[in-house]
């Protein structure tokens, strides 16, 4: 389980006169929110479950068989959305652009096969077909909102992408602007909806001149998956309406209050863009995020049991592309028990992490515990006050 962003829990929960609350709490002022993010606060999280791994040596080399289950999503929220929920009607005019998601998920059956073909070169690979289960696509490019004596401007460019077997979207009708908009999806969830294939590659280098050093480069998740239907809620392009319907009154009593209005609207902002549902427009194909690993090595010569690496780590997905840099050091100070800790440096911040390897001979077992990105604080709650967190584990058994 890996997630990183720039968005942390701390800058959405703010502690006032000793109680927990959100940046929407009065007492929290808009500078001071508006100071803690950036122009696009971006979030993401990754999960890879192991099903079944198995390993054998075969034809001259070590080949794997793998079957496991992958989701990713990733989020960028733009700063003027937290300007807009937080200032209410305080600008004439609010401009929200860039408000972006993405999510898929999919299982992958892998083959994997890796030998030296020199004493000092080392390749591999893995083949991989996927099952996919679902993708979602969100680009809310465009929500110019320009506030009249009695009513909105509106200026909308968005487009929303679905790939679930068994559903479809559901529409309701706008009094205001009397037109069916999507609000929200409907049906009984399929769990297979597509089919890809995938790639991993990846080689070592130990050259003899450098005793001491190894260094190793990997493309990871080339590969696409073609979805069987998308479902397709579109504005067609720019769409410009008037909307009277969060008309405000100054009367603090009145049911269309400021307050109340703004209540209103900020649960209702799917009316906003007024979505048309296309339908189903048929399949498509998509491009898994791949990730690039160039990595160097260097064993102590005094104490060869002690092993310092750098890796760079590229995960190119369009907007949610990083990269990270990291510093590690590994040591094996008995047979069957081995440490390492490291720090790393990016797009996203900075961070340490850490990994515990402990082989229990006699059982056959070896178990495994790791962070690349530490939690560090957490809330009351236990939820992780950074959004750059990760947890690794596992259990190997041997024959």
């Amino acid at each position: 389980m890996n997630m990183r962003g720039n968005l942390g829990l701390t800058d959405i929960i703010y502690n006032v006169d000793g109680r927990t609350t959100t940046f929407m709490n009065p007492g929290v002022s808009a500078a001071e929110v508006m100071g803690n993010l950036s122009d696009h606060n971006r979030l993401g999280f990754d999960i890879r479950e192991n099903i079944l791994s198995v390993g054998f040596g075969m034809l001259g080399g070590y080949s794997t068989i793998n079957l496991s289950a992958r989701a990713n999503v990733n989020v960028s929220l733009p700063k003027s959305i937290f300007s807009f929920l937080k200032e209410g009607v305080t600008n004439d005019t609010y401009e929200i652009d860039g408000l972006k998601a993405r999510a898929i998920g999919y299982a992958e059956l892998s083959l994997g096969h890796s030998r030296n073909i020199t004493s000092e070169i080392r390749v591999g690979a893995n083949v991989k077909v996927l099952l996919g289960a679902g993708s979602f696509k969100a680009d809310l490019d465009r929500a110019t909102l320009a506030l009249n004596r009695d009513s909105w401007d509106i200026i909308t460019d968005a487009s929303i992408h679905t790939s679930l077997k068994g559903l479809n979207y559901e529409t309701s009708y706008s009094e205001d602007t009397h037109r069916e908009y999507v609000s929200g999806i409907d049906g009984s969830f399929k769990p297979i909806n597509g089919l890809g294939f995938g790639i991993d590659l990846g080689a070592t280098y130990a050259p003899k001149a450098l005793n001491d050093w190894e260094f190793s480069a990997a493309v990871l998740d080339l590969g696409f998956i073609k979805w069987d239907n998308d479902l397709l809620a579109t504005t067609n392009g720019e769409r410009r309406f008037q909307s009277s319907i969060y008309n405000f009154s100054a009367d603090d009593n009145a049911p269309n209050s400021f307050s109340n209005e703004w209540d209103r609207m900020l649960h209702s902002l799917e009316e906003l863009y007024q979505l048309d549902d296309a339908g189903n427009t048929g399949g498509y194909t998509q491009a898994l995020n791949a990730t690039v690993n160039l990595g160097a090595s260097y064993t102590l010569p005094v104490y060869r049991r002690l092993k310092f690496g750098l890796l760079n780590t590229t995960r190119i997905a369009g907007g949610f592309s990083w990269t990270d840099f990291r510093l590690s050091a590994n040591i094996n100070p008995v047979k069957n028990i081995s440490l390492g800790v490291n720090g790393n440096a990016g797009t996203l911040g900075c961070g340490f992490g850490w990994i515990a390897n402990l082989r229990i001979p006699f059982a056959g077992i070896q178990l495994y515990l790791a962070q690349d990105n530490f939690f560090g604080k957490v809330a009351k709650q236990g939820v992780p006050l950074s959004s750059n967190v990760s947890l690794s584990l596992g259990l190997n058994v041997i024959l």
